[in-house]
C-alpha cells in the first residue's frame, strides 16, 4: 500500500563523515521537537532504559502520592492538575521532588493533544526519576480502544495531530537518507500492511486515520515507544489504581501477569490479549461497578472481597466514569473515583487531584472555585466524603 503521506524523490547521499548514529540522533531530536510541541526530551535515565524488564507492578508508599483522572487530548487542563499539585513550575518542568503520581489512564481521544500528551509525560517521567521522583502513566480503555485500532472517539484535530506526526517521521527518513550508512537507522515499515480503510472513519479523514493506525497498532512507533510503558494495574503502598476497577478473577489471574500481557500484546510479541481482561464491560479498563455516581448503585460487597485479596491493600483508586460533583469516595472509602470530566469535550470541568501522604490520609486538591473559601479537617477516612456539598472535604487551590 502506498504510504499515506507523499514523499519527494531520494536525493543523491553524502559521506557524513563516518558519524551516522550521531547525525541519526540529531534528526531524531529534530523530529521531537516537531511534533511534540516544542518540548526536547530529557536523557532517559538507566531504569527508564531497561525497555525488556518486566513492568513493575507494586511500589512502596512515598511521602506523598497524587492520582490524576482522565485527561483525553487536553493537554492544558493535564497541565493545571499538575499546578494545582505543585508537580510542575512556571515552566513546565518537574517540581514534584520524590512524589509518585499515577494517571489513571485515558489520554487518548476526544481532544487534539495526544501526542503532545505523551511526550509531556514522558519528559516528566524522565525529570521525575532524575529528582527520585516517579510518573506512572496507565491504560485506559481508550489505550486499548486505539491499539485494537478502533478510533471511534478520535476527533478530527486528533487525526490531525498523526497525519501530522507522520508527515515528520517521513521527513526524518528523507534526511537520514541523504547520508550514506544511514540504512539501519531509517524507518522502513512505517506504512506497511496497512488496512485499505480504517473502519468507522470518515472518507475525508482515512489517510490521517491510516498515519494513525500505523503508529498505535501493536509494535508501531507510538506504541512501542510510548504505550508499551504503561502499566495496566499498579499498587502504590496500600492503594490499587486500574482505570475501570479490579475484580477478585483479575487479581487471581495474578496483576504482574496482566500488566506483562498487555504490554506483549502493544509490543506485538502477542497476538491477543484475554477479552476479560481489556475488553468486556467487566474488564479492567471498562469496568463500572465501582464507579457509578450513585453510591447505592456501587457494589461495596464485591469491592471489598477484591480489596481483602490483595495483601495490605485498603481501597481501589479509579477513573473511567465522570463524577459531576467531583472526586469521591464510596464504600468507606475503599473506592475513590478521580476521573472529574476536566478535559474540554468531556464538561470542561474544574481540574481536581487526588493526594494521599505518607500516613494514608488522602486530600482533595480542587481548582473549583465552589470549594477555594473552605478547608475543612477532619479524622482520616473523612477526607474523602460520599456527599461533596454537605461532608468534610479538605480541599487547597
Amino acid at each position: 500500500m502506498e504510504n499515506p503521506i507523499p514523499h519527494s524523490t531520494k536525493p543523491s547521499a553524502v559521506d557524513c563523515g563516518g558519524i551516522p548514529a550521531k547525525v541519526a540522533e540529531f534528526i531524531d531530536t529534530f523530529v521531537d521537537f516537531s511534533v511534540s510541541g516544542g518540548l526536547f526530551l530529557p536523557p532517559e535515565p538507566l531504569p527508564l532504559k531497561k525497555q525488556d524488564s518486566p513492568l513493575q507492578t507494586v511500589f512502596p508508599q512515598p511521602k506523598r502520592l497524587i492520582a490524576i483522572g482522565d485527561i483525553h487530548g487536553d493537554l492544558k487542563k493535564a497541565k493545571q492538575a499538575l499546578r494545582l499539585a505543585k508537580l510542575i513550575d512556571k515552566e513546565e518542568r518537574w517540581s514534584g521532588g520524590t512524589a509518585t503520581v499515577v494517571q489513571v489512564g485515558d489520554i487518548f481521544d476526544r481532544g487534539g493533544d495526544e501526542i503532545k500528551l505523551m511526550y509531556f509525560f514522558e519528559k516528566l517521567k524522565r525529570e521525575a526519576a532524575k529528582a527520585g521522583g516517579l510518573v506512572i502513566t496507565m491504560n485506559g480503555n481508550h489505550e486499548i480502544m486505539n491499539v485494537n485500532g478502533d478510533f471511534r472517539f478520535a476527533t478530527p484535530e486528533g487525526f490531525a495531530e498523526f497525519e501530522n506526526w507522520a508527515m515528520w517521521q517521513l521527513t526524518g527518513n528523507r534526511m537520514k537518507k541523504m547520508c550514506d550508512g544511514m540504512d539501519k537507522f531509517l524507518i522502513n515499515d512505517l506504512f506497511n500492511e496497512l488496512p485499505s480503510e480504517i473502519p468507522r472513519v470518515q472518507p475525508e479523514f482515512q489517510n490521517a486515520a491510516k498515519a494513525r493506525f500505523a503508529a498505535l497498532r501493536p509494535n508501531g512507533l507510538i506504541a512501542n515507544r510510548f504505550l508499551s510503558k504503561n502499566q495496566t494495574v499498579v499498587i502504590v503502598g496500600d492503594s490499587v489504581f486500574a482505570h475501570g476497577g479490579l475484580l477478585k478473577d483479575h487479581i487471581l489471574y495474578g496483576l504482574d501477569r496482566v500488566n506483562d500481557e498487555v504490554r506483549d500484546w502493544i509490543r506485538g510479541r502477542r497476538n491477543k490479549v484475554a477479552h476479560d481482561l481489556v475488553r468486556g464491560k467487566n474488564s479492567i479498563v471498562w469496568l463500572r461497578k465501582f464507579s457509578y455516581e450513585t453510591a447505592e448503585d456501587c457494589d461495596c460487597s464485591l469491592l471489598e472481597h477484591a480489596l481483602n485479596s490483595i495483601p495490605g491493600v485498603r481501597r481501589m483508586i479509579m477513573g473511567h466514569t465522570i463524577q459531576r460533583d467531583g472526586i469521591n469516595g464510596v464504600c468507606d472509602n475503599m473506592a475513590i473515583r478521580v476521573d472529574v470530566g476536566m478535559s474540554k469535550v468531556c464538561g470542561d470541568r474544574f481540574p481536581e487531584v487526588l493526594e494521599i501522604n505518607d500516613r494514608s490520609e488522602l486530600r482533595i486538591l480542587t481548582a473549583n472555585p465552589f470549594y477555594l473559601k473552605r478547608e475543612y479537617k477532619s479524622e482520616v477516612d473523612m477526607l474523602i466524603p460520599e456527599t461533596r456539598g454537605t461532608s468534610k472535604v479538605e480541599v487547597n487551590a
